[in-house]
C-alpha cells in the first residue's frame, strides 16, 4: 500500500517562504510522478506543481511559476516543494499525490482518478 504524507506547512506572513516536503512509503519510489496540489476554502483543489519519476521534467501552474521549486530525491523518497514570495491567494491544504509511471507529463485528472493521496498540510499566508 503506497502511503504519503506531507509536512513542513504552517502560518507565515506576506513575502516570506515555506518547503513542504512529501514522503512516499510502500512502492518503487523512483517509478512514481508526483504532484503537488491545493485547496482553498470554497475553491476547486488545483495543481501547482508535478515532477516526473526521474526529476527531469517539471510542470508549475502559472499562478506559481518562478515562486515554486519542486524537487525530488529518490535516495530519501521524498519530493519538496520549495515556496518563495508567498501571498494570501497561496493559502490552501496543500496536498501530494502519485502516479506510477514514467511519462514525462500527467493531467491532474489522472491525478485524481488513478493517484496514490495524502492527507493534506495547511499553509496559511496572513499579515
Amino acid at each position: 500500500q503506497v502511503q504519503l504524507v506531507e509536512s513542513g506547512g504552517g502560518s507565515v506572513q506576506p513575502g516570506d517562504s515555506l518547503n513542504l516536503a512529501c514522503t512516499v512509503s510502500g512502492g518503487p519510489f523512483s517509478s512514481y510522478a508526483v504532484g503537488w496540489f491545493r485547496q482553498a476554502p470554497g475553491k476547486e483543489r488545483e495543481r501547482v506543481a508535478q515532477i516526473s519519476w526521474s526529476g527531469g521534467n517539471t510542470h508549475y501552474a502559472d499562478s506559481v511559476k518562478g515562486r515554486f521549486t519542486i524537487s525530488r530525491d529518490n535516495a530519501k523518497n521524498t519530493v519538496n516543494l520549495r515556496m518563495n514570495s508567498l501571498n494570501p491567494e497561496d493559502t490552501a491544504v496543500y496536498y501530494c499525490a502519485a502516479i506510477k509511471g514514467t511519462e514525462p507529463f500527467y493531467s491532474a485528472v489522472y491525478y485524481y482518478t488513478s493517484g496514490y493521496w495524502g492527507q493534506g498540510t495547511q499553509v496559511t499566508v496572513s499579515s
